[in-house]
């Protein structure tokens, strides 16, 4: 394989990463974690001369980031999410997922509950694109339109559900890979939980990368086939209890 880069004994590629779990997180070591931690310890692995340096943005800077040069790619993003509008390099889907609707499961509440979104208390998190609010991220806007909390963990929105706090919080917008994740642990949460049957959005997510930049979106996808050949990228995809996007193989002409 032939990176579009100089040759040399080792090319570190700056990755930006926030925290999107489980798909993304970043530790105190400044780590990434989730499924982009091990994807990136299995490409190391697999390229000896390729280092990934993590740097560390949030989910509302990461455009100011990306302006600044300040990291070369990042994973897993939804082209619909800006990327396309500011020009980026995007590779083909290679992660999908959804959001959906959880509220209280409470005596006579049932699905219809979610039907009037925009009339219920809601609490999201900051930064992040929802098909309900057209993919504005702009808080100011949002609380504008809607009655609408912010927060920064996925933990503490469903904390808000359970805690049965209506005036805060009617319903929470959780991925469907961290609620699946959550509800292995606290199996308790099934029924006390109602949880939308129509998603917010269903996400492809791709490999963005800077135009001006080291490394292209295809010089990532070629990174990323020998993982696809020999099954590891989706045995790391399914672990994390995310899917692949439809027709992904097909990006990948040399995988049986």
């Amino acid at each position: 394989m032939t990176l579009a880069i100089p040759a040399q004994a080792t090319t570190t590629i700056n990755v930006g990463v926030y925290n999107f779990p489980p798909i993304a997180q970043v530790n105190a070591n400044d780590q990434a974690t989730g499924l982009l931690g091990d994807l990136l310890d299995a490409l190391e692995e697999t390229h000896p001369d390729i280092r990934f340096h993590v740097v560390y943005t949030s989910p509302m800077r990461r455009y100011l980031d990306y302006d600044a040069g300040l990291f070369d790619v990042m994973f897993f993003e939804s082209p619909e999410w800006e990327w396309e509008d500011k020009g980026a390099l995007i590779s083909p889907p290679i992660l999908m997922d959804e959001d959906l609707y959880v509220a209280l499961n409470k005596p006579g509440r049932d699905l219809s509950f979610f039907d009037d979104i925009a009339d219920r208390n809601i609490v999201a998190m900051a930064g992040y694109h929802y098909g309900f609010a057209g993919f504005e991220t702009d808080n100011r806007k949002l609380a504008e339109k809607f009655h609408i909390e912010f927060s920064d963990s996925h933990r503490r929105n469903l904390s808000l559900i359970k805690a049965d706090r209506p005036s805060v919080a009617e319903v929470a917008i959780i991925s469907y890979s961290y609620l699946q994740r959550d509800l292995a642990q606290h199996p308790e949460d099934w029924n006390r939980l109602l949880i939308s049957d129509r998603p917010d959005q269903v996400y492809k997510l791709s490999i963005i990368a800077r135009p001006d930049g080291p490394v292209t979106a295809h010089d990532m996808m070629n990174l990323l086939a020998p993982l696809v050949a020999n099954g590891r990228y989706r045995m790391l995809v399914e672990q994390w209890g995310l899917r692949l996007p439809p027709g992904f193989l097909g990006h990948f002409p040399d995988v049986p």
